[in-house]
């Protein structure tokens, strides 16, 4: 069966829907209260990883997507439809939890906290600065684990996702009773719209840690680990899409193309491609190679062989049988017969009547 590689719109799709189930599991536990859920947010993400890895990566999280497009695996111009899709999502999330904090008779809209982030007095009483360095360091921490366990020369995809969530499970409750927990700037944006006035304005506060985070992990570990995968044109620092003349040999490109990670994923050598195992992710397979063929020079119209019997070849032109020695007449450029003692293999049957 032909598998097609997921289009622009399975993956943003995916981003959106993936990141409103984050957001709404993360803080519907918290409604109330600046704070998350840790454990209910991890348990999410290794589900929704496994679910959607296969058509965007399993990101959820513009901090993530940042990390992975300046670590060279995304382009710019794909990563900035998917972090709009992502802060969709987070919005869609809030607007949900608003909805169902509703039914609480104690519940005040657009004053009452949906699990937003805070600091400061009005927060969790915790300092501006330390907030800021706070939110920043785990998110670096956390994007760079989710990197590692996606790197392709890594024996352990399988388990990623796992591996992730509980990472998540970690820094969120390292940073809950500081901050309220975050390490996605969607989250936090999501969650503050609707929780009123205190939480929307300490916001920004999150929303710059986070995304330096995300970009201090991509930096980072690129440069302690070096790259899994041929560079993706228009990634890191780089934000021209046109991709530069492939090596000989390499197909990570193909296409146009990027296969996203996926467990079973095995590095191939040298060219850094991905052999696939039980399913970049979703018994999504990675398409044969079969799929893709490098031009090649037309090839001339196959001439049917003669035919020769006793000594003597059949002229198709003529409709008469002439010594095989002689010269053929000259066939037609679109079929037609090979001269007699060209080299070229004949087709040789026998005498009637033997």
């Amino acid at each position: 069966m032909d598998v097609t590689p997921p289009t622009t719109a399975h993956k943003l799709a995916a981003e959106a829907v993936g990141t409103t189930i984050l957001v709404f599991a993360t803080a519907a536990g918290a409604i109330g209260t600046l704070g998350v859920s840790p454990t209910a947010a991890g348990f999410a993400l290794v589900a929704l990883m496994y679910a959607f890895w296969r058509l965007s990566g399993g990101h959820f999280n513009p901090a993530v997507t940042i990390g992975s497009a300046l670590a060279g695996r995304r382009s710019w111009s794909e990563a900035g439809p998917m972090i709009g899709a992502q802060f969709a999502g987070g919005v869609l999330a809030g607007l949900l939890l608003l909805i169902f904090g509703l039914g609480d008779d104690s519940f005040e809209a657009f004053d009452t906290p949906l699990g937003a982030n805070g600091w400061g007095d009005d927060g969790t009483g915790y300092s501006l600065w330390a907030a800021f360095l706070l939110t920043l360091v785990v998110t670096a921490f956390f994007v760079l684990v989710f990197l590692a366990l996606t790197d392709r020369r890594s024996e352990q995809h399988d388990f990623a996702p796992l591996g992730v969530g509980l990472m998540l499970v970690a820094v969120l409750s390292i940073t809950a009773a500081a901050t309220g927990g975050t390490v996605n700037p969607a989250q936090s944006l999501g969650t503050a719209l609707f929780s009123g006035g205190d939480p929307l304005i300490q916001v920004w506060v999150f929303l710059i840690a986070t995304v330096l985070g995300g970009a201090l992990a991509g930096f980072a570990y690129r440069a302690l680990f070096g790259a899994d995968r041929d560079v993706v044109p228009g990634s890191g620092l780089t934000f021209s899409s046109k991709p530069k003349q492939a090596a000989a040999g390499s197909h990570a490109h193909q296409g146009g193309y990027q296969q996203p990670w996926q467990p079973g994923a095995q590095a191939g050598p040298q060219t850094g491609a991905t052999a696939y195992g039980a399913s970049d992710p979703s018994a999504y397979q990675q398409p044969a190679a079969s799929s893709y063929a490098a031009p090649v020079a037309q090839s001339q119209p196959q001439v049917e062989q003669p035919i020769i019997q006793d000594g003597w070849q059949w002229d198709p032109q003529a409709q008469q049988w002439i010594p095989a020695q002689q010269q053929a007449p000259q066939a037609p450029q679109q079929g037609g017969w090979p001269a007699a003692g060209s080299g070229e293999q004949t087709q040789v049957r026998p005498p009637d009547g033997v």
